[in-house]
């Protein structure tokens, strides 16, 4: 049973940056590809990033794509979300998810999901 963890999130004064940490436990990321939701109070959940099992497909959704990054270290169990120049419009809890491949935005095709990490954007 894969179990997701993540981390990273933070309280960031506009325009800084965090790096969020999703890490398998249990088992491992290896054969699943990860894609990071964010949700704000009052608003849908929106995809944010995804990747895929070996690295070789990224995806970013509209909201932040050029403020975003995501890769993966399998040696680590662990994909990361470089998020720089923060906006308050950032500000939300950010959940990654795993599924066999990258399927868009639908969160009914990925099966395992982490708790949630807050991200905060403040001054």
């Amino acid at each position: 049973q894969l179990q997701l963890v993540e981390s990273g999130g933070g309280l960031v004064q506009p325009g800084g940056s965090l790096r969020l940490s999703c890490t398998a436990s249990r088992s491992t990321l290896t054969d699943y590809a990860i894609v990071w939701f964010r949700q704000a109070p009052g608003k849908e959940r929106e995809g944010v990033s995804c990747i895929s099992k070996n690295g070789g497909i990224t995806e970013y959704g509209d909201s932040a794509k050029d403020r975003l990054t995501i890769s993966r270290d399998n040696a680590k169990n662990t994909v990361y979300l470089q998020m720089d120049s923060l906006e308050s419009e950032d500000t939300a809890i950010y959940v990654c998810a795993a599924g066999w491949v990258c399927q868009g935005w639908d969160t009914a095709q990925y099966k395992y999901w982490g708790q949630g990490t807050q991200v905060t954007v403040s001054s």
